[in-house]
């Protein structure tokens, strides 16, 4: 039988701690990701159905993004 301890560590701090992150720092991170991917994609989706509007948002969402993942490594 498997240490529940050990496995309870590698699904929840393992990979945090790879980033120099707590379990809730690291949720905290993902979460607001999460929610800038979803503007972006709402964004983008706008885009698609009026060509006008939202022009560069999902662009310039997703660079900063892109400088936020940077910046960890």
């Amino acid at each position: 039988m498997a240490d529940t301890g050990s496995f309870l560590h590698k699904v929840f701090i393992e990979h945090p701690e790879t980033v120099d992150e707590t379990y809730f720092e690291h949720m905290r991170f993902a979460a607001g990701f999460s929610f800038w991917l979803a503007v972006a994609a709402g964004a983008a989706l706008i885009h698609a159905a009026v060509p006008a509007l939202c022009e560069t948002t999902a662009s310039t969402i997703l660079k900063r993004l892109h400088a936020r993942i940077e910046a960890r490594h």
